[in-house]
Order: structure tokens, then C-alpha cells, then sequence
């Protein structure tokens, strides 16, 4: 009997606490929730993967027990979906989870999902530092500790608060920092209004800022298209890609919208195989991406790093958000400097 088709699946629920509560676009967060995706062959090597979502945000999460149900699904026959992905196409944390487990079965159950990790030297990747939403006060605060910490690249969420208080806060780093010191991102999260988003974007972009994320909410591909051709400020595209699966489909938003950069979250855009797809499309039309990873635990955030640094990425990645919580999994991850070392 082929070996794929005798491996047995498990998932297994566990939650995460912040260490204190953290404001996104889709509200305040104290807690995450997420399933460990497991796979075992004949021999009892055991394979580990996350399935892990942002209600509000995953496309695949309506509930538990809906979830549940899928996964459910899944496991019973987990063969049928490793070997037809599509059938989970619209299920990609799901996806992500499922290929993990398998990427780290067929490499002998140690964590080791990817080439990049097999090298005895371990790998960096450079990423940037998230200042998470809140007052300006708490918002300072942060941007003086990732400074500290050594990172060269800082993102910032805009829209949430008064925009002119937004501009101050940008305004402030940039007195002191130029851009040849400290690389500046923002993400809008959806926030602008079109009939403002371009103002904004002249604003910010005085700021001599990297770019920014999603300005617009997603869907609206020609308002989307008009700011990429005229903007002041590079776009990248985010939430814009969500539920964006067939192949043609990312081709025609491509071809359409033509943004600056595209940004891709394994849990949220079809796993490896789907946001490899997308980096081969945005490659084929020199549109730059990087990668950033969506409230994993250790064990998502470890497969995505893996993943991220075949590519040997140059551009700083978004990944490292591990030290969010106050209980996390084991992980051969650190942060120094503002790179995500993996010391195998």
C-alpha cells in the first residue's frame, strides 16, 4: 500500500495568552486560539503543523465547531487532501497546517520543514519590528524599544487613531532618524476612505516613508488600480489577496491592480503551495513581496521562517511574533538585532 495513504492524523486545540492586550484592525486581542495538526506514519514518526486563524480575518473561520468540522474532515482522510490541495483551497490555514505536518514527517519529525534548516550553520532572516496599535504614549514607547533593540526597519498601524496624531508620532521618528538609518512601514489595515486616501498618501509620503499597506479596503480593484498608478507612496497589497485562490484569479488582480509590492501570509493565502504561486505570478511581473506571519505560535512561525529563508529574502520579513504571548512552544528561533535567527 503507498505509504501516504496509511498515515493517520490528529488536531489538538490549545490557546495562547498575550502578555498584554494587543489592538489590530479587527479589535483588541488578550487571547489566540489554535489547532496543532498532527501526522503519523506507519513507523511512529510524527509530524507537527499549526492550523491557526484571526477570527474576523481567516476566510476558512466562522466558528469552532465549524472549523473543527473541516478539520474533522481532513483527518479522516488526510491523504485526499495532501494530494489534491485544491480541495482545500478555501481552507488555507488549514492548508498551511496540513502541509507543514507533512513537510516535517517526510523529514523525520524534528521540526524541519524546509531545506534552509538542514544547514548545520542555522539561517537569518531581516525583519521588522511591529508597533502594535494603541495610545500614542504606549505607541512611543514601543518605537523606543525596537530602536534599542537594534532594528532598522519599523512598521506602523495607521487609521486607528487620529490621523494628525499618527503624522506626529511618524514625524518624531523620522527628527531623529533618516530614511538611510531607519526603514518606516506603515499599514492602513483597510482604514482610508477613497475619497481621502490620497491626501493621506501625499502626507505620509513626505515622511519619506517604504510603503504602505492595503491604504483601501480590499475589493475594490479599479479605486485600488487608480492609486497604484498615481500614488506618492508605494502600495502594498495585504488583505487585497485574501480569498484570491485560482491561479488565473491572482494573475487578473495582478494584471489589474499592478501594486508595488504584494505581502503574503501563509495561514491566510494557501499555504506554501499558494503563496509560492503568488511569488512565481508577482516574480514574472518584477513586483517585489515579502513575507510576514499572522499571530502563530512557535510551531507556525518556525515553518514559515523555514519557508521564508529559502528564498534568501533581502527586503526585511514580517515575521517574529512569537514573543507576544507569555506561554509559547519550544522553537529554535531568537530575535537580536533585528533579524529572526533559526539556530537549528
Amino acid at each position: 500500500m503507498d505509504p501516504i495513504k496509511q498515515l493517520i492524523a490528529s488536531f489538538e486545540a490549545f490557546t495562547l495568552d498575550f502578555k498584554r492586550p494587543s489592538g489590530t484592525s479587527r479589535g483588541v486581542l488578550t487571547q489566540k486560539k489554535g489547532w496543532k495538526l498532527k501526522l503519523a506514519n506507519s513507523d511512529g514518526v510524527v509530524g507537527l503543523g499549526e492550523c491557526s486563524v484571526i477570527p474576523g480575518l481567516s476566510p476558512d473561520y466562522v466558528s469552532d465547531e465549524q472549523y473543527e468540522s473541516k478539520l474533522t474532515e481532513v483527518c479522516q482522510d488526510p491523504a485526499r487532501f495532501i494530494e489534491n490541495k485544491n480541495l482545500l483551497n478555501d481552507f488555507p490555514s488549514i492548508l498551511f497546517g496540513l502541509e507543514s505536518a507533512y513537510f516535517d514527517l517526510i523529514n523525520g519529525g524534528k521540526q524541519i520543514y524546509f531545506e534552509s534548516a538542514k544547514a548545520s550553520t542555522g539561517f537569518s532572516i531581516p525583519i521588522n519590528g511591529l508597533i502594535w496599535m494603541g495610545d500614542p504614549g504606549y505607541m512611543r514607547d514601543q518605537i523606543a524599544e525596537k530602536l534599542d533593540a537594534g532594528f532598522t526597519c519599523i512598521k506602523l498601524k495607521v487609521g486607528a487613531i487620529d490621523f494628525k496624531q499618527e503624522l506626529k508620532l511618524l514625524e518624531g521618528i523620522r527628527s531623529r532618524y533618516d530614511a538611510s538609518q531607519i526603514v518606516l512601514r506603515v499599514d492602513a489595515n483597510g482604514a482610508f476612505k477613497m475619497e481621502d486616501a490620497f491626501w493621506k498618501l501625499k502626507e505620509l509620503a513626505q515622511l519619506d516613508l517604504h510603503s504602505i499597506e492595503q491604504p483601501i479596503k480590499a475589493g475594490s480593484w479599479k479605486e485600488m488600480k487608480d492609486l497604484c498608478e498615481k500614488t506618492p507612496l508605494p502600495i502594498a497589497l495585504d488583505e487585497e489577496l485574501i480569498g484570491i485562490n485560482e491561479r488565473e484569479r491572482k494573475i487578473d488582480l495582478l494584471n489589474t491592480i499592478t501594486p508595488q509590492f504584494i505581502i503574503l501570509k501563509p495561514s491566510l493565502h494557501g499555504g506554501f503551495s499558494g503563496t509560492s504561486e503568488w511569488i512565481k505570478l508577482a516574480e514574472a511581473r518584477q513586483i517585489p513581496w515579502w513575507i510576514t506571519s499572522a499571530l502563530e505560535s512557535n510551531i507556525g512561525l518556525n515553518a514559515i521562517a523555514q519557508f521564508t529563508a529559502d528564498y534568501n529574502p533581502v527586503l526585511p520579513q514580517g515575521l517574529g511574533t512569537g514573543g507576544l504571548y507569555e506561554t509559547n512552544f519550544e522553537a529554535p528561533l531568537k530575535i537580536k538585532a533585528g533579524f529572526l535567527h533559526f539556530t537549528g
